[in-house]
């Protein structure tokens, strides 16, 4: 079976039970400062799980591409990936335990789906503990469908809880779905989650509680299902693989690195698995419509981390100049599902190719200072040096490191790094705040009066948002004049103090475009969109955006509009960050 009719099963199969198909959403979040990628389908729906209606109704699936570097380290296996696809259905108040388990089942075991052996199947439920009950339905549920007792594992929040996403709201327990990929006739008769051969391939979470700041949970009034399934491994399941990377969206990169290093994947797999899996995940955050260049900070750091690791590891197998001919490859499997890896790919070339000449030159200067006895710690925080390749060197020159003394300086450098970040992990639009509602309507307000006093259509490249601040980066080949700043301010303040009613409307697509509505992030819209006018009329609106919310109901709720800094972010890209005071 191939990854395009995974895909298409099951949209189909969750369309034939009522679902809207949605397309994949942007891997740079919008408005959510509580992650800095795309980590699962759930983040680009959070307002309607937040009771927000969606145009297309309360049941929806999609395949939504996402990137998750918590576990980086992990990469090299036979099954993490910093980059994959999640199949993905939601109900947001409509069905819930009962049904969408039975429907991960028949997709899972039917002949017409998957067909997967329902002997090697094992699941796992929420075990209960203070805050919430044992999951009986669940577990009922798994029962009748034929799932023995001795495979059906009950277990703690570590393992079966979801959420919340910040320190409180939307959380529940889950049930996870488990194939045996060891020996078909040696399956064991009870379930193990310590076991490796029991690999997760679905997860279903039961969006039941609220939880408060205070760590009270109560019932939701809208009780949601939101469901994921990595379509990697899922293909490799499916096809009797015991490795992702054999699959035929990394084995055609895999096939390249052995053809430019002659060496063999059996021999190096570790080293092609890291340089194919973060190639990958580079090719789509440069190529995602709303892409960022590798910086120093937030994605654009994620983003270097990835290609200088991959660098490094090609380095190893003897590789020179490397990421642009393996970046084509990626782009090639991928072209078709999503266009904009090819759209983009000159964007993705250049950068590729000026990263890794930098890495060169970092190296370089890194060696210097190697030689001149400066510590590892220093290589690797001030030059981004790999600690692995320091290692090396000092091996080779007979010079022994002190590795615990490295760790323990790591720890310390993590510390800060996660204390210097903890304010961008609160608030958000997960938050649902007022503050960030406000904030949400001012970025609103702000992209159009950019957008009148710099006389330009303005692409919006990425907004982030907590309860203190925005902050709005756009397509613009020159610095904002503080003039024009001014002038952008004044407008802003303008239509706050003319007390504009902020109104939402569902609209075909080809309706709301007919209507000017900006939609920067287009490709992730479906045929029936809300738009957000802040205006008296439709006619006179000063701005119509297509937007899931949420917004405040009257300019007048704003207060005044300030912007505090206007900066370069990467090449043609500019960055406002402004306050509501």
């Amino acid at each position: 079976m191939t990854s395009n009719e995974i895909r298409q099963k099951f949209l189909g199969f969750f369309e034939k039970h009522g679902h809207a198909v949605i397309p994949s959403a942007s891997l740079i979040p919008e408005n959510d400062p509580s992650v800095l990628f795309t980590t699962a389908g759930m983040h680009p729906l959070v307002p309607y799980l937040l009771g927000e209606k969606h145009p297309l109704g309360q049941r929806l699936t999609d395949v939504q591409k996402c990137v998750r570097t918590g576990d980086i380290d992990e990469v090299g296996d036979y099954s993490h990936h910093t980059f994959f696809e999640m199949l993905g259905n939601w109900s947001l108040g409509d069905y819930f335990k009962k049904e969408v388990i039975t429907w991960s089942y028949e997709f899972l075991t039917s002949p017409e789906y998957l067909g997967l052996d329902k002997n090697r199947i094992a699941v796992s439920v929420f075990e209960g503990d203070v805050d919430a009950p044992f999951d009986s339905e669940a577990y009922e549920t798994w029962k009748n469908l034929g799932i023995s007792e001795s495979r059906i594992a009950k277990l703690p929040k570590k393992n079966n809880w979801w959420g919340p996403a910040g320190e409180a709201g939307p959380c529940g327990p889950d049930t996870e779905m488990f194939y045996w990929v060891g020996n078909p006739n040696e399956v064991p008769e009870s379930f193990n989650d310590d076991n490796d051969l029991w690999l997760e391939i679905w997860n279903d979470v039961f969006m039941q509680y609220d939880k408060s700041k205070e760590g009270v949970f109560t019932e939701l009034s809208q009780k949601n299902i939101d469901t994921g399934m990595g379509l990697e491994r899922t293909l490799a399941v499916v096809n009797g693989l015991d490795d992702n990377y054999k699959t035929e969206l990394f084995w055609p990169i895999i096939e390249s690195i052995e053809n430019s290093t002659g060496k063999k994947y059996e021999d190096e797999q570790k080293a092609m698995r890291i340089i194919a899996d973060h190639i990958k995940a580079s090719v789509f955050i440069l190529g995602d419509n709303m892409g960022v260049a590798p910086s120093n900070s937030g994605q654009g750091y994620v983003l270097r981390r990835l290609i200088r690791r991959a660098v490094r590891y090609g380095k190893q197998l003897g590789m020179i100049s490397f990421t642009g001919e393996v970046a084509k490859v990626v782009i090639e499997i991928y072209k078709d599902v999503y266009p904009e890896v090819l759209n983009n790919k000159d964007f993705i070339l250049s950068n590729l190719s000026q990263e890794e000449e930098k890495f060169e030159k970092t190296l370089e200067k890194g060696l210097k200072e190697f030689e001149k006895g400066i510590s590892p710690f220093v290589l690797f925080t001030t030059y981004g040096f790999p600690f692995e390749m320091t290692k090396e060197l000092a091996t080779e020159k007979g010079i022994k490191i002190d590795e615990n003394e490295f760790n323990e300086e790591f720890k310390k450098h993590q510390e800060l790094s996660q204390t210097s970040s903890a304010g961008m992990f609160k608030g958000g639009l997960a938050d649902a705040g007022e503050e960030t509602k406000q904030l949400h309507t001012a970025t609103h307000l702000l992209r159009q009066a950019l957008e009148n006093i710099l006389g330009e259509n303005i692409i919006q490249k990425g907004s982030n948002i907590n309860s203190e601040r925005l902050r709005f980066d756009f397509a613009f080949s020159r610095k904002v004049t503080d003039e024009e700043k001014k002038k952008v301010e004044d407008l802003v303040n303008q239509k706050i103090k003319e007390a504009l009613p902020v109104t939402r409307v569902e609209l075909s697509k080809e309706e709301a475009l007919a209507t000017g509505a900006s939609h920067t992030f287009g490709d992730k819209y479906g045929d029936i969109v809300s738009v957000y006018y802040v205006g008296d009329s439709r006619e006179t609106a000063f701005s119509k955006e297509f937007c899931g919310g949420p917004h405040v109901n009257n300019t007048n709720e704003l207060g005044v509009f300030k912007i505090v800094k206007e900066e370069a972010v990467s090449a043609g890209v500019r960055r406002i960050k402004a306050v509501l005071e």
